[in-house]
């Protein structure tokens, strides 16, 4: 079994970011050696941070599956191994700058400081420098209407790009998308540990997890800001949570390593 979670709204409190009520699960899935594998729009840095203060230490999914990071010591590797997906993080600004310049009315993080990152996210500063440090997706706040969002997104579309919706931002990204990452870790387990079947469960609460979610086998959706919009595929196993953030994510892996038999 391999887990696969979003952070901001899941396995994090939308407010607070506190994971303090999903630690009951969490520890469980260590003692079972079941590896829970990060799959967010945070940084690689950001993500870094919080595994160390988590006290753990594995593969991850960085920037909605713009990155897959390997720490040395796992999966065989001596050091630690990036990989990378799909447009550069200069590509993507210099796309939609062209279009601010065309009436887009929008704020992306290399408009906004540390500090104005800070008060839109609750971060400390320290965390909101970490938030700035991008490989290839633009976390921005739209200011304009529905209609001219659209229209941005459709012209975004026409450049090979698309735009994301997560649980605060929008996200101008490549085409790329969390199930990426996710399958291509599944298949380096797979090929570390043999090939007898991996059971996946994946959580997320917001429409930025959808893609994840279908790939998944065990499609978990927490309640949240905008959990209403993502779509629940037709698995047996899918589930909502009834539980908002950690809360619901506990709840729901804790249930379902007790119908896999796990202890």
């Amino acid at each position: 079994m391999i887990v696969f979670t979003d952070l901001d709204g899941t396995l994090l409190d939308h407010d607070s970011y506190s994971w303090r009520a999903a630690k009951p699960a969490m520890a469980r899935l260590g003692a079972n050696g079941i590896p829970l594998i990060f799959n967010s729009s945070k940084t690689a840095a950001e993500i870094s941070e919080l595994q160390s203060m988590m006290g753990l230490r594995g593969p991850f999914i960085a920037e909605n599956g713009a990155a897959v990071v390997i720490p040395a010591g796992c999966l065989g590797n001596a050091e630690e191994e990036v990989v990378h997906v799909g447009r550069s993080y200069e590509e993507v600004v210099r796309t939609i700058l062209v279009q601010r310049e065309s009436g887009a009315q929008f704020r992306s993080f290399d408009d906004l400081s540390a500090e104005q990152v800070a008060s839109l996210t609750r971060l400390t500063v320290t965390e909101a420098a970490r938030a700035k440090q991008r490989l290839a997706t633009v976390p921005l706040v739209w200011d304009g209407t529905e209609e001219e969002l659209a229209q941005f997104r459709a012209a975004l579309e026409l450049e090979g790009l698309k735009l994301v919706q997560g649980g605060r931002f929008w996200h101008a990204m490549g085409t790329f998308d969390k199930a990426e990452g996710a399958r291509f870790l599944l298949k380096r387990y797979q090929e570390h540990f043999g090939e007898e079947p991996i059971v996946t469960i994946a959580l997320g609460d917001s429409p930025n997890d959808q893609c994840m979610l279908e790939a998944a086998d065990v499609p978990v959706v927490i309640r949240g800001v905008n959990s209403d919009q993502v779509q629940l595929p037709s698995s047996r196993h899918a589930m909502r949570s009834l539980k908002p953030g950690p809360e619901g994510w506990n709840e729901c892996v804790l249930n379902l390593l007790f119908e896999y038999g796990y202890q």
